[in-house]
């Protein structure tokens, strides 16, 4: 068979796999839409239902805590430089949007990077796959998403958790793999379990590892939720997405802009916890 006949094969395989899960999977896929679609609904109205100055003076406090006072004024500004946009309920929609996708690739990455972790073989075929969704293009996640749950949140939250969830996996595994032979052997020898071990002495020595994760997966996040935009997602990425396409470019700036001002914010923030958490367990070591 020649090559071009194989591949429009598998072209062919591709198509009617998803139209058989259209077809078979439709009420399921349709469940899994209402319930992403109602999660983002309601952490978005938990966040508008605060005035915008309270939530603005909340991250002020948490980034004066975590990172300085200086820092604590820049984010304080920036948010309210997305007020002063006319952006504030956009900026709010797209930080549900990017918790709501961290949220569920945590859930899905941590306990199986902590898994895959304890076994090198395991490890070393979980990085392939890895490998391979990080060089997927970011657009290719969306594809799926709209055939089987549709234009709008629910579509965006798969895309990006998909995005988000290798990095998590892969700093989890690294820290886990990485423990000390000799603090598990210690650990052996006072009596634990393997189970126990495992919580006890290897989560908490993979920690800022697994919060580095954390960074990058938000990180991650953010780029994909303006991609997203495509798929009416809400947020300042729908807001890119319309401005560009009626050549707004007063608005595709600011809402760049509102973006930029929001990564920043978080990134500093999670990378704050990274560093703190990073202390003692250099002093325990």
């Amino acid at each position: 068979m020649a090559m071009p006949d194989l591949i429009e094969q598998f072209d062919l395989q591709v198509e009617n796999l998803l139209a058989w899960l259209v077809e078979r999977g439709g009420a399921f896929f349709d469940a899994v839409s209402s319930v992403m679609t109602g999660l983002y609904a309601m952490l978005n109205a938990l966040l508008l239902l605060a005035p915008w100055w309270a939530l603005c003076a909340l991250i002020g406090v948490a980034a004066w805590r975590v990172v300085n006072m200086g820092f604590a004024v820049v984010a304080v500004l920036g948010l309210w430089l997305c007020q002063l946009m006319g952006l504030w309920q956009e900026t709010m929609a797209t930080l549900t949007l990017v918790f709501t996708s961290t949220l569920i690739a945590l859930v899905i990455a941590v306990p199986l990077g902590v898994l895959v972790g304890l076994s090198a073989r395991w490890k070393k075929g979980a990085e392939l796959l890895m490998d391979f969704i990080q060089t997927v293009p970011l657009y290719i996640f969306l594809l799926p998403g709209i055939a089987l749950l549709g234009y709008g949140p629910a579509t965006a939250i798969w895309a990006t958790c998909l995005v988000a969830i290798p990095p998590a996996f892969r700093l989890t595994a690294h820290g886990v793999f990485n423990t000390p032979k000799q603090f598990c052997e210690l650990g052996a020898a006072v009596g634990m379990t393997a189970t126990s071990q495992v919580f006890k002495i290897r989560v908490p020595f993979a920690m800022p590892s697994i919060l580095a994760g954390i960074n990058q997966s938000l990180m991650l996040s953010f780029g994909m939720v303006v991609i997203a935009g495509i798929a009416g997602s809400g947020g300042l990425g729908q807001t890119i997405y319309e401005a560009v396409r009626t050549m707004k470019i007063d608005a595709a700036v600011n809402a760049g802009i509102a973006i930029v001002v929001l990564t920043i914010v978080l990134d500093r923030i999670s990378q704050g916890l990274c560093n703190t958490s990073k202390e003692p367990a250099h002093g325990n070591a």
